[in-house]
């Protein structure tokens, strides 16, 4: 199981603002370990965020993405309560998913 992530969601007017850390080594496939080995490729892939069951953000992400990666949504037309789900894959076949409330 991977390291939970860190999700803030707020609501501004009738906008939610996601924030959220995702905690993932997002290794490129060009580090060398201390043996002189190439560390392989190990990144977050797909990134989804779901509000009350309904996909609002779907995207793919690269290895030139920095370690435990901080993304930022915006939402239109949400309320206070509403269920955010926010979920990765990596190229490993990992996943990991995060439910919060729209506060």
């Amino acid at each position: 199981m991977a390291d939970p992530m860190k999700v803030r969601a707020t609501l501004k007017g009738d906008t939610g603002e996601i924030r959220v850390l995702m905690n993932h080594p997002m290794e490129t496939g060009q580090r060398k370990d201390g043996s002189g080995n190439i560390v392989p490729l190990h990144f977050i892939q797909n990134v989804e965020v779901k509000v009350n069951g309904r996909t609002v953000v779907e995207g793919q992400v690269s290895q030139a993405v920095s370690r435990n990666p901080v993304f930022s949504f915006r939402v239109k037309g949400v309320k206070a309560g509403d269920k955010i789900e926010v979920s990765w894959l990596d190229n490993k076949g990992n996943t990991n998913k995060t439910e919060t409330a729209l506060a």
